[in-house]
């Protein structure tokens, strides 16, 4: 069995497996989310379906999510991180192929929701593994580099939407989801279970039995579950309501469409490997403080865009701050809570704020319908600032160090 790496610039070859197997999932879940969105017109008009039935289908693959975070999270601390994200990925790799044959609405719902229990379970187990076969001190940025994955997958999503949709339909687009799969194969073939996870099954922890409510059992537990929630849920509901707005934004604001969406992009990764490196060194509070301050006022730079490039390099910020604090959650969850409990508190606590943010895309609608851009950036701005001030009133995050002195000195003496 491989441990961890004593070495801080060296992976282990396990290492090297989880980050490309998780990087790998990550990209494939959020490649499948935005192959809805790009054929999302296409499919209303060739199936003759009204907004507020495909607006449901989003709805239905969040709600599938819910139901697969929690199923599986009990099932990846019962099983093991692996196995149990191997069958995440599968289901809704192939749930998503399945959408190739689908030729009315009511298919379409079904095959969501199972893609939706395939992508909500491989989140939470996904990044448990991650936090277990790497140092504390190496977590944050290690959970970041997955969380890029599912960039690449947006923007792959993008090219193959760009080639395949105009020649071939946007049922041929889904076929796509299976591309990954060979390569997620391989890797969990040889994939190792976590040191932590088997040490902690011949433990008296290890062999209790693995509920929803362990999350709950005390006042001070449940606020922390509960808080951590409310942050997931402003952290979605910024992210999929500007990522869903933003075109319209342009195109309202000053007539023009998004050519700086890779800029966009590019901005996220560096705000993610920005992240994950200050919550290694200075901590969750500092990392988040930084992070939901600058969301807060960089969503008011879109309001004062007066041509296409300030409104690209607006985005890029705005995108460098909202975007970039993502991978962070996972690894504090990880840290706060112990190992036979930890896939289900990253599945519940993650998907449960993807079920309420992704309701944000009608709260941002309706304020545009109704209200100006200040309004709306506005109405974001308070989000972040709300999670600012849950986010510092939780107990456990006062005295969470990712890294201490101990560590430091260790990697001057490996390297």
């Amino acid at each position: 069995m491989e441990s961890y790496n004593t070495k801080s610039t060296n992976l282990t070859r396990n290492q090297k497996r989880t980050i490309v197997s998780t990087s790998a999932g990550f990209a494939l879940e959020n490649m499948d989310v935005m192959f809805l969105s790009f054929a999302l017109a296409p499919m209303i008009a060739s199936l003759h379906i009204s907004g507020a039935e495909a607006g449901l289908i989003s709805s239905i693959t969040n709600l599938g999510m819910l139901v697969g975070g929690v199923i599986f999270g009990l099932l990846g601390d019962r099983i093991g991180r692996v196995k149990t994200f191997s069958h995440t990925i599968f289901i809704f790799a192939f749930a998503t192929a399945a959408m190739f044959f689908a030729k009315n609405i009511w298919v379409i719902y079904i095959l969501r929701f199972i893609a939706g229990i395939g992508a909500g379970g491989e989140y939470g187990v996904g990044i448990t593994l991650i936090a277990e076969n790497f140092k504390k001190q190496h977590v944050g940025r290690m959970t970041s580099v997955a969380a890029i994955g599912g960039q690449i997958g947006a923007i792959f999503a993008a090219v193959m939407a760009s080639l395949i949709i105009p020649n071939f339909g946007w049922n041929a687009l889904f076929l796509v989801g299976l591309v990954p799969v060979a390569l997620a194969f391989i890797v969990r073939e040889h994939l190792q279970e976590s040191p932590v996870f088997l040490e902690s099954q011949d433990t008296a922890e290890g062999k209790k039995k693995i509920s929803l409510g362990q999350l709950f059992t005390s006042k001070k537990q449940a606020y922390q579950t509960i808080a951590l929630m409310f942050m997931v849920v402003v952290q979605i509901a910024g992210y999929f309501g500007l990522m869903n707005w933003l075109p319209t934004i342009m195109q309202k604001q000053l007539g023009i469409t998004v050519s700086g969406s890779s800029i966009w992009m590019i901005a996220t990764i560096v705000g993610m490997m920005t992240f994950g490196s200050i919550l290694d060194y200075l901590g969750p509070r500092m990392a988040y403080t930084i992070f939901l301050l600058g969301s807060a006022v960089s969503v008011f730079l879109i309001t004062l865009a007066a041509n296409e490039i300030t409104l690209i390099l607006a985005g890029a910020v705005l995108g460098f701050f909202s975007n970039g604090m993502f991978g962070g959650y996972g690894a504090i969850i990880s840290r706060l809570y112990p190992t036979h409990i930890r896939a289900t508190a990253n599945n519940l606590i993650v998907n449960v704020g993807r079920a309420i943010g992704g309701f944000s895309s009608v709260v941002i609608g309706f304020l545009m319908d109704h209200y100006n851009l200040i309004t709306t950036m506005s109405f974001l701005a308070v989000l972040y600032l709300l999670s600012f001030a849950v986010m510092l009133s939780i107990p456990a995050l006062r005295s969470l160090k990712m890294r201490n002195a101990a560590d430091d000195e260790e990697e001057k003496t490996a390297a």
